[in-house]
């Protein structure tokens, strides 16, 4: 009797085989656009095909005003010149804010961790997005980062406490290491999210609740 487990195997290689033939067999401008779907993040072979073969099927008016919304948001959205967050009016809705507490600085790595602490609804401070975090490896040092930008706002705005929301992985841990040492002297306080966001993970894939009490059991780094 045959292994099941080959014939399995076999089946495998005959559904990918046909998947490979079926792509190899789409006119080229079809294969352009799995393959620049392919490319965001999230989407895989197999959703890019699903999804650039719904678009050339739907109608032409569809699919111009999606064209449309991406070249707009593409060219309108920018980044803040004062927090490095996404916008479209500079400065920021939330840096002009007159209700938002101006003593409380929330530093972040990316502009999409503004958004997932926004969902939460537990802070009403203002935030620096930093653009990434230090990596040796990488090549990514201090100096590539917008800390020179973070400590300018110290001197020109009445911060008290900066908030490091920042990654908890090694990566992370070094880059807000290296922050609290570096802001030791200018007597703010420097307090680092509570260890309920998940370890070894980034920001986007903590739910609110977790955001919300991560920041009331916020505590003094050191």
């Amino acid at each position: 009797m045959a292994d099941p487990s080959l014939a399995r195997g076999r089946g495998n290689r005959s559904r990918g085989s046909l998947n490979g033939k079926l792509v190899s067999s789409l006119p080229g401008p079809i294969q352009d656009l799995i393959a620049s779907l392919g490319k965001l993040p999230g989407i895989g072979p197999r959703s890019a095909e699903r999804l650039a073969l719904h678009l050339v099927q739907s109608e032409t008016d569809s699919v111009r005003s999606l064209a449309d919304a991406l070249l707009r948001a593409r060219e309108r959205i920018r980044q803040c010149p004062s927090c490095g967050g996404l916008t479209e009016q500079t400065p920021c809705a939330i840096c002009t804010d007159p209700h938002r507490d101006g003593g409380l600085l929330c530093v972040v790595e990316r502009p999409t961790d503004v958004l997932s602490i926004e969902k939460s609804g537990g802070y009403r401070g203002r935030y620096h997005v930093l653009g990434g975090r230090i990596s040796p490896l990488s090549g990514v040092g201090p100096e590539d980062l917008r800390i020179a930008e973070m400590e300018a706002r110290l001197e020109g705005e009445s911060v008290r406490e900066v908030v490091l929301a920042l990654a908890s992985d090694v990566e992370g841990d070094a880059t807000s290491h290296y922050l609290a040492k570096r802001l030791a002297s200018r007597g703010v306080k420097v307090t680092r999210l509570a260890h309920g966001l998940p370890v070894g993970s980034g920001l986007e894939f903590a739910d609110e609740l977790t955001l919300s009490r991560a920041f009331e059991g916020r505590r003094e780094f050191s």
